[in-house]
């Protein structure tokens, strides 16, 4: 099973070069059974990312491309009569998926961003009375633009404490750029992505790192962390219960990778940016990205006591 993550982790960073970290990132957020959000600027890689480990897995994929003019129904599904057995039947949406790319999420308004909230929480959709659970594995790969591009709306904070962690894609160095250019001079295709692990063998993935022990210790350290967090006097937004519970699954799903039989609070640091960056905010940087809160989480690992 190890060497179809080692496989699939070699898909990733062979087709977005430069991609080493947000890839880590990504098997994170699959192994801990999270959602992640991947942010940066147009065109460096961020769909692309998101395609490949949607392609590298055998299971059911959509994509949505997120847009102002987006109905709650083009993403959950609605009831159509039929007139041949005069009933009502329900055509599923985009959500009912094993993996769900939500492309430039922050193109539309955050009415229709939060048609996600109930599948991304609970794994069900309730709609017209009846509510429909969702298939296993379920993972939103949502891709956002920075705030600062014209015609995109902010996040709402309930939306992005669903997100286990975000990722912040940035352009590569000069080298990289090259490669990527001669890599696309003989050209690329996504479709010829093979899959790499099947839906079953993710959600067994998924119970073992669920199980693998995180000791007293380390649990009062991710509650410290968390703490001196919400302390934070120009932070006017803190971290929920829910927050402490994503970083602890997290640091889980870095264990494991990592080959770690335990969860040590290493794994807890290698972590920690990407779980709780997005899940900040103050008056300064209110409209700014995850990437700003960077030297916080950094001060907050330095002064926080190690166990």
């Amino acid at each position: 099973m190890k060497d179809r993550l080692h496989a699939l982790y070699t898909t990733l960073t062979k087709t977005v070069l430069g991609s080493e970290e947000p890839s880590f990132l990504l098997l994170t957020a699959l192994l801990a059974d999270g959602h992640v959000l991947i942010q940066g600027a147009p065109g460096i890689g961020k769909t692309t990312l998101a395609e490949a480990l949607a392609r590298s897995i055998h299971g059911k994929f959509k994509r949505i491309q997120f847009t102002p003019d987006l109905l709650p129904s083009d993403i959950l599904g609605y009831s159509m009569y039929d007139q041949g057995t005069a009933e009502f039947r329900f055509i599923e949406g985009p959500v009912f998926s094993n993996i769900l790319l939500a492309d430039e999420i922050n193109r539309t308004s955050p009415r229709i961003q939060s048609a996600l909230l109930e599948s991304m929480n609970e794994q069900q959709v309730s709609i017209d009375g009846v509510t429909r659970p969702l298939v296993s594995p379920f993972l939103v790969i949502a891709t956002q633009n920075n705030l600062y591009s014209s015609g995109t709306f902010p996040l709402p904070e309930p939306q992005l404490d669903r997100f286990l962690l975000s990722i912040t894609m940035t352009l590569p160095d000069r080298d990289t750029q090259a490669r990527i250019l001669q890599m696309h001079s003989t050209g690329t295709d996504l479709k010829e992505i093979k899959p790499a692990i099947s839906a079953a063998d993710v959600v067994l993935l998924q119970q073992q790192v669920a199980a693998l022990p995180v000791n007293e210790a380390v649990c009062g350290y991710i509650a410290d962390l968390c703490e001196a967090a919400r302390a934070q006097q120009d932070l006017w937004a803190g971290l929920s219960s829910r927050a402490s519970i994503a970083l602890m699954r997290a640091a889980q799903a870095a264990a494991y990778l990592a080959d770690h039989p335990a969860v040590y609070p290493d794994d807890v640091k290698r972590v920690a940016a990407p779980v709780l960056a997005h899940r900040l905010s103050s008056k300064e940087f209110q409209r700014a990205g995850a990437g700003t809160y960077a030297g916080v989480i950094d001060e907050l690992l330095r002064t926080t006591p190690v166990p």
